[in-house]
Formats: C-alpha cells, sequence, structure tokens
C-alpha cells in the first residue's frame, strides 16, 4: 500500500520486451534504488511493480503487457522522469490517502497553466469513473495524492502547488500527455456494499 507521496523521480533507462511476453523497465534512482531490495513492491507513476533486480543505481521491473496496456508506461521513453515512491512501512506517517497502485485508466491532460505561483491542472474525466470523483476528494493522478478542487461533466480540475510541482515529474506534464489515475478505494467499496448485485 501506498499512500501518494513520491519521495523521489527516477528517469527511464530502457523498457525492453523479454521472451516469455513481458517488458522490463529500468529506472535509475537514488533513494529507491539504496534502500529498496529484491521483491519489494514500488510505485512507478502510481503502478505498483516488484523489483525484480538492483544494478547500482537501477531498478528493474519485470512488466505484463496488461500493465503497459492500463498506465502510461505504454510511452515510458529513455530519459523521462517517472514518480517513485516505496511501500508504506508499518510505522510511517500516512500523509496522503490509500494508494493500492492499481491504476483504473490513463486520461489526457486538458490544460495546464500556471496561475501566480501555483499551476490549474485539468484532466479528462472518464465517464465510466466519474462517480468516483467528488468535489474535495482524493485522486491519485500519475501516484501523487491531490485533491479535487473542480469537478465538470467531462473534466476535473486539481491546483498544484509549487513544491509538488518542482517535486514530482509534472514540471515535465503538458496538454496532451496521459496520466495515470487511480480512484478513491473507499468509494469503489462504498459503491460494491450499495450495489451488491
Amino acid at each position: 500500500m501506498f499512500t501518494g507521496l513520491v519521495e523521489e523521480t527516477g528517469k527511464i533507462v530502457s523498457l525492453q520486451p523479454l521472451k516469455n511476453g513481458e517488458f522490463e523497465l529500468r529506472v535509475q534512482s537514488t533513494r529507491a534504488s539504496s534502500e529498496a531490495a529484491i521483491g519489494e513492491s514500488v510505485a512507478v507513476n502510481g503502478c505498483c511493480l516488484t523489483v525484480t533486480s538492483i544494478d547500482s543505481d537501477v531498478l528493474h521491473f519485470n512488466l505484463l503487457a496488461e500493465t503497459l496496456r492500463r498506465t502510461n508506461l505504454q510511452g515510458a521513453r529513455e530519459g523521462r522522469l517517472v514518480n517513485l515512491e516505496q511501500a508504506l512501512a508499518a510505522n510511517g506517517r500516512f500523509g496522503g490517502h490509500i494508494v493500492q497502485g492499481h491504476v483504473d485508466c490513463t486520461a489526457a491532460i486538458r490544460a495546464f497553466e500556471k496561475i501566480g505561483a501555483d499551476h490549474r491542472l485539468e484532466i479528462e474525466l472518464p465517464r465510466e469513473f466519474a462517480r468516483y470523483v467528488v468535489f474535495k476528494g482524493s485522486i491519485a493522478v500519475n501516484g501523487i495524492s491531490l485533491t479535487v478542487a473542480e469537478v465538470g461533466a467531462e473534466s476535473f480540475v486539481l491546483w498544484i502547488i509549487p513544491h509538488t510541482f518542482a517535486e514530482t515529474n509534472l514540471h515535465e506534464a503538458k496538454a496532451g500527455d496521459r496520466m495515470n489515475l487511480e480512484f478513491d478505494l473507499l468509494a469503489k467499496y462504498v459503491e460494491r456494499l450499495l450495489n451488491p448485485r
């Protein structure tokens, strides 16, 4: 489990197909490569992946074709930044919200503009997931725990403070880029309990 508090950005080294139909993603990092162990989970752009090996400061992950299909990691290119968060320790601070690292879908940025010291980020809202997005509710965008500021019929808006902009890969983002979205887990369970059929 994660909290959506990005610990560092890593740099993509490569994404290569393997003979068994999987893919190997290699990510250069500072903190995670020195702290994580083989077999542990790391959220990469909000997608929970298992460390398969560590080569100096490079983390290796195996990805299924389904993972690539459902996330923006399919567009991984050498040199691009990804958000990294190690799994929450049992004695850790719970500073964001419950993030599983199970990406629901990707959606495109409609607009991303600086207003004063902050940035206004507008992202498309896929119709099949719209019921999970509420004003002042939580959402994970590329693994970042953020608060919904506005909800429209076809999009939602987030306000990005300077710290988040600088310390995540959002400073590389632009209109048209696809973001990994994970909707609130609690909302999904409430829906399931109220509509068991």
